[in-house]
């Protein structure tokens, strides 16, 4: 990655935004639609406590010249068309509230990023918005029926897979809420499996593949696994080198070995 993906919360807080006319008007809408206050000040906005801004000039050098002063005072900057002056980027923006997709090119291409956004548009549904909240008045309920935490995610990963009864790109999804807790326990996935790499390239992953390293709450690691692999699978999930003698905690263990090595 080049950039790491954050989600700012600027409700109630103080933005910079430096200029007017059709090169500001769009961050001037980002800022108030998230729920910023929008200050057109260097000074001011400061003063005020503002840590971002955007600097949407027409003058080049003057938008160099704000973004040195910004970021002397410690804020983070954005300078519209010139990523080279740029601390952060602002991704297209998919809205399901309170489901928030960005897409980002680290700078390298917005009309991609945009087409990127449309195309995700027309696949998923307006309900994934009602089903996220419906999660989360339901969270309580959730850790009472699965208390520990790698038992959740298994839950969750069934019921939200395709074809599970909270798969979220069905439109019915978010009325299963109360059907999935009051149901039996879904099956967990549990014990080991094996993925079995057929080359270094992601893309050759199966959907097995990529649903187990999705789901993996362990990873044991061979030799020579080539980080793009290991970037599809969970950030959070315990990484163990491959043989691993040591204790592991319970859920899903995925072995990531490649082909022709021997078993551990």
């Amino acid at each position: 990655m080049r950039s790491l993906p954050l989600f700012h919360r600027v409700a109630g807080m103080p933005v910079i935004v430096l200029g007017e006319g059709p090169l500001a008007e769009p961050k001037i809408r980002l800022v108030e639609r998230a729920g910023g206050t929008v200050i057109g000040s260097i000074q001011d906005g400061w003063n005020k406590g503002a840590r971002i801004a955007f600097v949407a000039l027409e003058d080049r050098d003057e938008c160099e010249a704000a973004a040195r002063r910004l970021k002397a005072l410690g804020v983070l900057v954005n300078v519209i068309d010139r990523p080279e002056l740029c601390d952060f980027t602002t991704p297209s923006i998919l809205e399901r509230d309170p489901v928030l997709i960005a897409i980002g090119t680290s700078g390298a291409s917005a009309g991609l990023a945009k087409q990127l956004r449309l195309r995700l548009e027309s696949l998923l549904p307006q309900s994934l918005g009602s089903l996220a909240s419906a999660l989360q008045s339901a969270r309580s309920k959730i850790r009472t029926k699965w208390p520990k935490a790698a038992d959740r995610r298994q839950a969750l990963d069934t019921a939200l897979g395709p074809g599970g009864i909270l798969d979220p790109l069905q439109e019915s999804s978010a009325k299963n809420v109360d059907a999935w807790l009051a149901g039996k326990s879904a099956k967990k996935e549990s014990g080991r499996a094996v993925v079995t790499l057929t080359s270094s390239n992601p893309d050759d992953l199966t959907v097995r593949d990529v649903r187990l390293l999705g789901s993996a709450d362990v990873l044991l690691v061979g030799p020579g696994i080539p980080q793009a692999i290991l970037d599809r699978a969970r950030a959070d999930a315990l990484r163990r080198p491959l043989p691993y003698d040591g204790d592991l905690p319970g859920g899903l263990i995925v072995e990531l070995r490649r082909a022709g090595s021997a078993p551990a």
